[in-house]
Parts: structure tokens; C-alpha cells; sequence
């Protein structure tokens, strides 16, 4: 059933509603006219905040790696703790989201993934802004004597490529394995006293 016309068209209620036709449709079949129909709105009225599928797309896309950076931005700006306790908190909460991501709900999962193929310079962003979380954290071990890295960014780097098992949506089905925590434990545990000064 439409939403009622009196709620507002917003970009965030178009965005929540194309999540869900994505979800029912797939990303080859979900089109624009398909969002307007479920607001019960024209598509022309979509096209005044999105002007094309490939914006509302990347918008989509956008919105969904965001709902991580929050969290893991949390972690990388908390006062107090070590570094080294920071870092291990950061990578486990971005194994989590991805790991809860693509087993909750593994069709919405596959459809993004397909979406950050489409929107490279979305994706882009979004590993810039994970990385410069990870060269905060870092930083500050270098800063307060607990880490070692003469050269941040490139630590920071390097932790994220290490730890991409666990967290590169190419690698989701290993995320069903009995012993992928495990696994997760011992990278983290190396790459942390890898680290440390």
C-alpha cells in the first residue's frame, strides 16, 4: 500500500524506499518508476531530488556505507583507551557491520555489492574516510609511545589491506566459515604487535 500523500517526499524517504525496491527487485530490475510507484508519487517527482537512476543509485550506495563510518568514527575519536585497544575495537566493529550486513540480509548484501562496482568514486570516499580513521588511531599510539609507525598513512594503509578479508564484501562468503573469528583474531593480534613500539 503507498505511503499516505500527505507525508512529505524527501530524499531520505526516497532513499528508504528504494532500499526496499532493490531488496524485491534486484539492482537489474529496480527502476525508478518501480520507487515512485511504492512512495505512490510520479517518477518525475523522484527525478526533482535525484535527476537520474545513476544518482539515486550512488545516493543509495552512499547512504549505506555511511551507516558504518558512524559507528567506526565513534570508536576512532573516543578519548581515552590505548591505541593499540582502539585499533582491535575498530577493526572488530567493521568485521561485525560488514559480517551482520551480508548475513542479515544477503539479497539487499549482493545489491550493493553490485552498487559499489557502479560507483567506484563513492567507494573511493568511503575507504578514504575508513583509512583516515585507522592513521587517527595510529597517530595517536605514535603519540603516546604505545605504537610504532614512522610512516602513518602508509601503516594505516597497510592495516586496512591486511585486515580486507575481513571486511571486503569479495570475501563475504568466507564470512560464514566456523573459524573466520579465529581468523580474525590472529590477523588482528599480528597486525596490532606488528605495531607496537
Amino acid at each position: 500500500m503507498p505511503p499516505a500523500a500527505a507525508e512529505p517526499l524527501t530524499p531520505e524517504r526516497i532513499l528508504e524506499t528504494t532500499e526496499e525496491v532493490l531488496r524485491r527487485f534486484g539492482p537489474a530490475k529496480a527502476t525508478v518508476v518501480d520507487v515512485a510507484r511504492a512512495l505512490g508519487v510520479s517518477h518525475g517527482s523522484v527525478y526533482r531530488h535525484f535527476p537520474s537512476k545513476a544518482a539515486l543509485r550512488e545516493a543509495v550506495t552512499e547512504r549505506w556505507l555511511t551507516k558504518s563510518v558512524v559507528v567506526l568514527e565513534e570508536i576512532a575519536s573516543a578519548q581515552g583507551g590505548t591505541a593499540p585497544s582502539k585499533l582491535e575495537s575498530w577493526l572488530e566493529a567493521l568485521f561485525e557491520a560488514k559480517r551482520r550486513k551480508a548475513g542479515a540480509d544477503p539479497e539487499l548484501f549482493a545489491t550493493y555489492t553490485v552498487l559499489l562496482a557502479e560507483n567506484s568514486g563513492v567507494v573511493d570516499q568511503h575507504l578514504s574516510e575508513l583509512i583516515d580513521q585507522l592513521a587517527r588511531i595510529i597517530a595517536d599510539g605514535v603519540a603516546a609511545g604505545s605504537l610504532a609507525a614512522p610512516d602513518v598513512p602508509a601503516a594505516a594503509r597497510a592495516v586496512f589491506d591486511a585486515t580486507g578479508r575481513f571486511h571486503d564484501p569479495q570475501y563475504a562468503a568466507d564470512w560464514l566459515s566456523p573459524t573466520i573469528v579465529t581468523e580474525f583474531e590472529a590477523v588482528t593480534a599480528l597486525v596490532i604487535r606488528g605495531l607496537r613500539a
